[in-house]
């Protein structure tokens, strides 16, 4: 099998629609191509999971440890022991694993290690990296950048180099020139500058995999890669120095295994909300519900009118509530189901837009009221600014359904709302602190079985976590 990195010098450089372009130019070619992300965004790879027809991976450096990074990425590239019906891609061992990377290769959670980065990801998982560089605007001093970050850190391999937004055929001989003289990657290519293959974006970044982008515009960013990018020479570069090794046998490693859609043992079944309004979750996170025998029985707020029949429990993670505010409110039957299964004291876990679903209501960015479930008594208001962003770490300051008091979980936040006030009387489970700073505050809001937060948590970084979760379950479905 092969493996490649891209990364940029930055964001805002084009990886995430080269990263694309080439997991569909490769698909193309027949090739079976699995995707990763670093980092902890939703949104990417979900996009990855559309095109390759394998579910793309988070590797993050901060989030999780090496071994469970590591782990991951094998059996990602392995054919999977239990592979779900609409995933079939997944029953064929990958020939190419392609890594988007996270902002600038060397950017992680500070400026003094590789924490959290792209290019900790790349040596862990022993993977060349392919620099896409926006030359617009630069010739011969693309050559000096590119041999600084080849000097930064000589443990990385970055082996290759894509100029994107170049302006002519004069553009590419100087870039060619300068870098064959001065640098020791290998140019792959050339993309045109062209405002077309843009992608749509909005306020928590680019438009989701579940709204949709079209597969014209797939097969455009294809043919783009076909016919600007040497696609042998990133393949060559791709061959690992060493075969990856087999997965761990189920039940021997760290990194646990889903069991299959409809596969639970003894009844416990969790509902999780996914459609366009709620598709922010780890896939991880449900593997490692799934592989303590749990069955994930999806629904849609927006569409569907009550909860799923037999459930012990309700996961509801990120998205764009905001965006579809006036279709959730006007789903009575649903917010009243949901607010029937909190009072009766039902197990539910909601962060970030799960949270913001679960408040008296949501003021969009005009300004409009929509209501919602209303369990917490606070509303939350989108604002034309970026409220938060980055990693944080909770510790529990109390026993509660999810979890044992002391224990810590890791995680990110990344939203434009804010909420009102909240009431004393509602308890809080958790501190949440930001790494690095001396920030905390009291999170973690508890309202009978219901804990919701702002914050994303991965529970690779704390397994015990999901385990507590379906335990409770469990023990509020027996009589």
């Amino acid at each position: 099998m092969k493996s490649v990195l891209i990364a940029a010098p930055s964001s805002g450089s084009g990886k995430t629609t080269i990263s694309l372009g080439i997991m569909a130019a490769l698909r193309k070619r027949g090739l079976v191509v699995q995707p990763f992300k670093v980092g902890p965004d939703f949104i990417d790879p979900g996009h990855h999971t559309a095109v390759c027809g394998r579910v793309s991976r988070n590797l993050d450096g901060w989030m999780l440890t090496k071994d469970y990074v590591v782990e991951s990425f094998i059996n990602a590239c392995h054919p999977h022991p239990n592979p779900l019906p609409s995933r079939e891609r997944e029953n064929e061992k990958a020939d190419i694993a392609v890594i988007e990377g996270v902002m600038g290769l060397f950017d992680g959670v500070n400026g003094k290690s590789e924490d959290g980065s792209s290019a900790q990801i790349a040596k862990w998982t022993g993977s060349p990296v392919i620099l896409v560089v926006d030359a617009r605007g630069m010739a011969r001093s693309t050559a000096a950048l590119l041999s600084g970050f080849e000097n930064f850190d000589k443990e990385l391999n970055i082996a290759g180099v894509i100029f994107n937004r170049v302006g002519s055929e004069r553009h590419k001989k100087m870039l060619r020139e300068a870098v064959e003289a001065n640098c020791k990657a290998k140019v792959l290519g050339f993309i045109p500058r062209d405002e077309g293959l843009a992608m749509p974006e909005r306020h928590l970044g680019l438009v989701t995999a579940e709204e949709g982008f079209s597969q014209e515009f797939i097969e455009r960013l294809a043919d783009v890669v076909e016919k600007n990018v040497d696609l042998e020479g990133l393949l060559e570069i791709a061959e690992r120095p060493h075969p990856l090794p087999d997965p761990p046998l189920e039940g021997e490693g760290i990194y646990p295994l889903h069991q299959g859609e409809g596969q639970g043992e003894g009844g416990i079944r969790i509902a999780v909300a996914r459609d366009q309004a709620f598709s922010f979750y780890y896939e991880d996170n449900f593997d490692i519900i799934r592989s303590l025998g749990t069955e994930l029985v999806f629904f849609s707020p927006l569409a569907d009118k009550k909860l799923p029949e037999g459930i012990s429990g309700l996961y509801l993670g990120g998205g764009y509530p905001e965006v579809y505010a006036e279709g959730l409110s006007a789903n009575h039957s649903m917010l009243d189901s949901i607010r029937s299964f909190v009072e009766s004291g039902g197990k539910v876990y909601a962060e970030c837009g799960g949270f913001m679903y679960l408040t008296e209501g949501i003021i969009d960015f005009d300004g409009k009221f929509h209501s919602m479930v209303g369990i917490y008594p606070t509303r939350a208001t989108m604002l034309q600014r970026r409220k938060a962003l980055g990693y944080m770490e909770v510790e529990t300051v109390e026993e509660s359904p999810l979890f044992e008091k002391g224990s810590k979980i890791r995680g990110h936040e990344f939203h434009y709302s804010e909420i009102e006030d909240m009431p004393e009387s509602v308890g809080r489970a958790y501190r949440v602190k930001k790494p690095n700073t001396d920030d905390s505050w009291a999170e973690g809001y508890r309202y009978k079985n219901t804990l919701t937060s702002y914050v994303h948590l991965h529970f690779g970084s704390n397994v015990e976590w999901a385990k507590r979760l379906i335990f409770t379950a469990e023990v509020q479905r027996k009589p």
